[in-house]
């Protein structure tokens, strides 16, 4: 599988394995895997799409290659290109080691016209698939609503934050969206078509809807008042996509690609999978039973996977230098240390629950304001929050940091992901002391780049005596007083 660290692959291997099936992920990165429950049920290849060696590792004894990676955003203008040789690799290495089955994950699409980038890609990405004489079924899907999807978070923070909604024309367009589970339910079940399928399959929900509908939808099932729309011309894609990034946690280059397939009607052409997967037990989701299981698993903390886990915009993905390598380069610090009565594990907790809804435990405005900043300049922002209230694990999206590295109980590192001049970390560390006590350090770490870099660390300086100084201070009171109360 690739895209295993993202939000469908993230789901599907639990299920895989629970099917009997013996699983190989291909990751760039295994450290993002560390803290998954399922890391240790399967095997972890390091790897690239456009390193043909390490698909070839990846491909070599393997009856079924899922195919769940696609390009939503970043910086590569030649996304398409990108896209394009990696199917290519992909399909080259799963011929030369003759696996019986690609799996890919598409999306709807008309059949004529003019497609967005995005849609043009994933039906390129499909062509090179379904003709690399591997049997392929590439499922072609509606708009995935679940906990935590892209689709969903869109629609739950428009409309929560809009009681009244100029719109693009497209909100008039019709969509058929389909529930997570039953994506999932498709995906697994692809794995046993018969070999001589090699063909797309579309797949959507039971219900047409227009994507005004589905944001009314939402508000009936939140116990929110239905939101009158007004459909305005005069909101380009361009300009639905900047409104899009200051009301909702989709940052700007994320949007801009959703809100250009929202130009089309994205509706299933045909249902002929049903010939060879019967529908799910009880029949596929309706819209709007998905939507009340999505606010079900947030409200009780139980999301699987999120948007967040894979998208990853504009940050250095190299770790933190370690402190000898330091020498030569321009780097800023800033350094606190409390020592407080409360239990370490007390410290930990406050530490391990930092972000979201209990904030940064210092100067609220100004956090607000620096994350109001981000997203005007489309970056995430603060609206990301995080995905449990109180566990991270490593690769977690948190506001507009990333968990780059955990030691649960004793450190925790957090890279930025808000737009900056250069690159920056936050370490948070809990010891004990010898009374039963502990100590508690933080660091801010900054490496700029160029002159704007160090102009930038400097015009902040003088509101790190109230940030970080507060922050410190915060977090050990609050240990102290939650250790006092248990």
């Amino acid at each position: 599988m690739t895209g295993a660290t993202g939000y469908i692959g993230g789901r599907l291997v639990p299920r895989l394995l629970a099917a009997g099936f013996t699983v190989r992920v291909l990751v760039r990165n295994p450290d993002k895997l560390r803290d998954v429950p399922w890391a240790g049920d399967v095997e972890i290849v390091t790897g690239d799409l456009g390193d043909p060696a390490s698909l070839a590792t990846a491909s070599a004894d393997v009856d079924v290659f899922y195919y769940l990676v696609h390009s939503m955003g970043g910086k590569k203008k030649d996304f398409e290109q990108v896209e394009k040789e990696s199917a290519e690799n992909v399909a080259s290495a799963a011929a030369a080691a003759g696996v019986k089955r690609i799996v890919y994950l598409g999306g709807l699409h008309p059949l004529t016209g003019d497609l967005s980038p995005h849609l043009r890609s994933r039906v390129e990405v499909g062509r090179i698939l379904l003709e690399s004489g591997v049997p392929t079924a590439a499922l072609q899907a509606g708009v995935v609503i679940g906990s935590g999807s892209t689709s969903f978070e869109m629609i739950r923070h428009l409309t929560d934050v809009l009681p009244y909604m100029p719109a693009p024309k497209w909100v008039r367009n019709f969509i058929q969206p389909i529930a997570v589970r039953d994506v999932l339910y498709y995906l697994l079940k692809s794995a046993d078509l018969p070999e001589d399928v090699n063909r797309t399959f579309d797949i959507g929900g039971p219900d047409r809807l227009r994507y005004g509908q589905m944001m009314n939808g939402y508000a009936l099932e939140a116990g929110l008042k239905q939101r009158p729309i007004a459909a305005l011309p005069v909101l380009t894609p361009w300009l639905a996509s900047q409104w899009v990034n200051l009301v909702t946690p989709i940052p700007r280059s994320l949007a801009i690609p959703i809100i250009a397939s929202l130009q089309f009607d994205c509706v299933t052409h045909e249902h002929d999978i049903r010939s060879y997967i019967p529908d799910p037990e009880g029949g596929l989701t309706p819209y709007r039973r998905a939507v009340r299981l999505a606010l079900e698993k947030e409200k009780a903390g139980e999301i699987e996977t999120s948007w967040q886990d894979a998208f990853v915009e504009g940050a250095a993905s190299d770790p933190l230098p370690s402190d000898p390598d330091w020498a030569g380069h321009t780097v800023f610090t800033d350094i606190k240390q409390r020592t407080t009565k409360a239990p370490p594990a007390a410290v930990w907790r406050v530490v391990e629950g930092i972000g979201g809804q209990n904030g940064w435990y210092s100067f609220p405005l100004a956090w607000a304001a620096r994350g109001l900043m981000d997203k005007v300049v489309g970056g995430v922002g603060l609206r990301r929050g995080r995905r449990s209230a109180t566990r991270l694990n490593t690769g977690d999206a948190l506001d507009f940091w990333r968990v780059e590295a955990i030691d649960r109980g004793s450190f925790l590192r957090l890279r930025a992901e808000m737009k900056v001049p250069g690159r920056a970390w936050l370490e948070m560390r809990v010891g004990a002391t010898g009374d039963g006590g502990s100590v508690y350090d933080q660091r801010a770490v900054f490496f700029p780049r160029g002159l704007g870099g160090r102009l930038y660390w400097f015009a902040i300086l003088p509101f790190h005596g109230a940030i970080f100084n507060g922050m410190a201070n915060r977090i050990t009171a609050t240990a102290l007083a939650a250790g006092a109360e248990a």
